[in-house]
């Protein structure tokens, strides 16, 4: 019988290692990427992505049954409140979230589903003006950006999406948005917003019973509150 030699590296447990991972996770402010991982843990214990990809399986089966989940996102992975207890959860936060106007959330749409896209394009869609104010709420918010500009007179800026529009509509890639042809009237843009609507958080969009309006020039967003997000991050 073969000896095992005296300086062969022991075997990892992985078990013990997706216990690091999950407290890793419950602790961060965000998503942990792969190589946030391979980083903080496989760099330690000499194990390489497939072996993290089967530690982070370990976790996900943990919380089988229970109230949280393991989501991968745009940002990497994450533990989070299942979204049939976010109603419950949200009762943690008094005041209400900060409601968008239905003129942003045409925006966010189109820009969603047409990007890249100008300001021109957007206004020639709705038929209206974009008030600055939207643009600039979408990109405080994080969930916008200039993806540079058209080739065209005046070289205006294309908006496209970001990562972070993407973890917080809980979607790894864009491939993951719901399908949608084209959006070139408001008939189908009434679709778009209804599917944006099915895996927005609590704080993108107005709740039942909001007032809501059509007008570019009123304020896009209510007073400033703290934001409970329908797929709350545990921390």
């Amino acid at each position: 019988m073969a000896e095992v030699p005296q300086d062969a590296a022991p075997a990892v447990d992985l078990g013990a290692v997706s216990l690091i991972i999950e407290a890793l996770l419950l602790a961060a402010d965000g998503p942990l990427s792969m190589d946030q991982l391979v980083r903080f843990v496989g760099v330690e214990f000499n194990l390489g992505k497939r072996e993290l990809r089967e530690a982070l399986a370990q976790v996900d089966a943990r919380f089988s049954g229970t109230a949280s989940e393991l989501k991968e996102v745009a940002g990497g992975w994450r533990v989070q409140v299942r979204p049939e207890y976010a109603e419950w959860v949200g009762r943690l936060w008094q005041e209400k979230p900060p409601k968008y106007s239905r003129a942003l959330l045409e925006t966010l749409a189109l820009i969603v589903y047409r990007q890249p896209i100008t300001r021109g394009e957007i206004e020639d869609v709705r038929g209206v003006a974009v008030s600055s104010n939207i643009l600039r709420t979408l990109s405080e918010r994080g969930w916008i950006r200039e993806l540079g500009h058209k080739d065209v007179p005046g070289r205006p800026a294309l908006f496209g999406t970001t990562s972070q529009f993407l973890d917080d509509f809980n979607l790894k890639t864009l491939d993951q948005l719901p399908d949608l042809p084209d959006v070139k009237d408001l008939e189908q843009l009434e679709a778009a917003l209804a599917k944006l609507g099915a895996g927005a958080t609590a704080a993108a969009l107005p709740r039942a019973g909001d007032e809501e309006t059509d007008s570019d020039e009123e304020s896009d967003t209510g007073p400033d509150a703290d934001e409970a997000p329908a797929d709350v991050v545990l921390h």
